[in-house]
């Protein structure tokens, strides 16, 4: 019988993107090589293409421990799309814990710099990223949405600030900003055009400036009239 453990830890979210959670360490270390396979072959055949016998035979399981876990692709791209956010999420997480409290733009720097990285080196990102990309998951739930909240709720307590509606609109904002500019520059380079993200960079840092300069009056945003 397979020793219970607690690692790979999933998290609640992730939990709920599958048929049934692991408890023990072989079964938590199987989803792993699953959703690495996927990841893998989604760079080498598209999302048209993938099918759950093709990642059961890239991570070396039987057809049935996929569909342990998995009801058919599409779940199995979503699961994939929220491990990439958590992935990201610990890697902002790291970058903040060097960077000066209060320090806003060091911390959008880190929010941007490890997206960017992400597309050109995790396996699949470029077409799943966080659930944007193809048609994944609920299609009442918006990626960017979880993105900003994660975001929000990473950078409010480094900035002294509640996570509050306003900031969260805010950062909705950038992210859904980042996110289509960021797009471009690798439609443009394969690689990321360094002179979109550079583009990308002083807009967000224009953009938060009113929101997170201490003292800053934020410019009052009335809505236009219906034409």
């Amino acid at each position: 019988m397979d020793p219970v453990t607690t690692t790979p830890s999933f998290s609640d979210q992730s939990a709920r993107s599958l048929r049934r959670t692991p408890v023990q360490r072989r079964s938590a270390e199987r989803l792993t090589r699953i959703l690495d396979a996927c990841a893998g072959l989604l760079d080498e055949c598209g999302y048209e293409e993938l099918s759950t016998r093709a990642v059961a035979l890239r991570a070396d399981v039987p057809i049935g421990s996929v569909y342990r876990f998995f009801s058919n692709k599409r779940a199995l791209v979503d699961a994939l799309a929220q491990r990439n956010l958590e992935h990201y999420a610990q890697r902002v997480t790291e970058r903040l814990g060097g960077i000066t409290a209060g320090d806003w733009r060091a911390a959008m720097d880190a929010f941007l710099d490890e997206y960017v990285a992400m597309k050109r080196t995790a396996p699949g990102f470029s077409l799943v990223d966080f659930g944007t990309q193809i048609p994944v998951g609920d299609p009442a739930s918006d990626p960017n949405h979880r993105v900003a909240g994660t975001f929000t709720d990473l950078i409010a307590p480094h900035l002294d600030r509640e996570p509050d509606d306003d900031l969260r609109r805010v950062f909705l904002v950038a992210v859904e900003a980042a996110d289509s500019l960021v797009r471009l520059a690798f439609r443009i380079d394969p690689a990321g055009d360094e002179r979109i993200i550079a583009e990308v960079r002083l807009l967000l840092h224009a953009y938060m400036a009113e929101s997170l300069d201490p003292g800053r009056p934020r410019t009052p945003r009335t809505p236009r009239a219906k034409l």
